[in-house]
């Protein structure tokens, strides 16, 4: 059903929080500053935007309508903020540029609350229908990328898994940035932690977005509990024995994941994946048991991606050239991971 709701019934229904932002089909707050100003200048300009899709339930024992937002996140949460006076309007908003609302004229604060929005309410609507209309809404939209895309199709264990993954392993990103602000803003801290999974489970496998989708196909239902703690315990170890990398090129997500394959052979030995079973080496019960060789090997190998192609010995072409190529493939995935591995072993390399 659409109707019309002025900013100030939003707003309210935020303040109550009847209207919930974070539902589980829609993606993190990415906007930059100029998109939010943008917004607000359309307001206060009495432009059109598009319409906000909500999901309402009545809750029958408060007698309250609460809301979840389908799609309108981002535009929702810049007028709360803006309402708060959580940030000023850059040059983008005109003769309204440095203003907070409070700044604003009388005249102008009524027109920004009483602006008139188009609000299309799925009253009671199932977790299946919501989905629906959301990919509906986004089906050709640019703005949102395969993870956001499958964060909002899939709700299953591995979904879940990944989420909470994501969460607990937040050092990864907001210390070491394994994967870059800009990155995780989009959620690509939950495709590595996808794929981090996706190893534990199968071994190293091709990479690319379809074999990400597989993995939240196959594993949508249920996933093994050990998945998780296995990855627990590689990440746990990797940060316990080698911090040294944090200020090398294998603390970048493509590397760091198969530095975590690697890992988790030397622990657990890891099913041959897509590589051929002649050419996965067997679990030696020796890797790792001279962590100090294994630092100065990662550190060989470190140097060796920022090498100038001249100057890298032979024994390590193979390695080089899958570290400046795609690192999506299997073919430059089993090179790196061989001699990742075999780095953790007790010889020089």
């Amino acid at each position: 059903m659409l109707e019309q709701y002025p900013v100030s019934d939003l707003l309210t229904w935020m303040d109550e929080r009847t209207l919930i932002l974070n539902a589980d089909f829609q993606r993190r707050a990415v906007w930059q500053p100029q998109a939010k100003a943008y917004l607000i200048d359309t307001i206060l300009r009495d432009r059109p935007m598009p319409n906000i899709y909500l999901r309402t339930k009545t809750d029958l024992k408060t007698r309250r309508n609460y809301r979840e937002v389908v799609d309108g996140q981002q535009r929702l949460r810049s007028i709360h903020e803006f309402a708060n006076g959580d940030f000023a309007l850059g040059k983008i908003a005109g003769e309204f540029a440095g203003m907070r609302y409070d700044d604003l004229d009388p005249e102008a604060k009524e027109g920004f609350l009483s602006y008139r929005t188009g609000v299309v309410q799925l009253f009671n609507a199932s977790d299946a229908e919501v989905l629906d209309v959301f990919h509906r809404i986004n089906a050709h939209s640019l703005s949102l990328n395969r993870q956001e895309l499958r964060h909002g199709k899939y709700q299953g264990s591995f979904r879940n898994t990944v989420v909470d993954g994501a969460k607990r392993w937040s050092v990864l990103w907001d210390r070491y940035r394994v994967v870059s602000i800009r990155e995780w803003v989009r959620m690509v801290d939950n495709e590595l932690i996808a794929q981090m999974l996706g190893i534990v489970l199968e071994g190293v496998q091709d990479g690319g977005q379809p074999a990400i989708d597989k993995l939240y196909e196959k594993y949508d239902k249920d996933i093994p509990e050990w998945a998780a703690r296995k990855l627990d315990r590689i990440v746990q170890r990797i940060l316990d024995d080698f911090p040294v990398i944090a200020d090398t090129p294998l603390i970048r997500g493509p590397h760091f994941l198969m530095l975590f394959a690697a890992m988790g052979h030397a622990l657990y030995g890891l099913p041959a994946g897509a590589i051929a079973l002649d050419e996965m080496p067997d679990r030696d019960g020796a890797a790792l048991s001279d962590t100090a060789i294994a630092r100065t090997n990662l550190g060989v190998l470190s140097d060796v991606i920022q090498m100038n192609e001249q100057e890298v010995p032979e024994r390590f072409f193979a390695f080089k050239y899958a570290s400046a190529g795609t690192t999506q493939r299997i073919r430059s995935r089993k090179s790196r991971f061989l001699a990742l591995y075999q780095a953790l072993l007790p010889e020089p390399l």
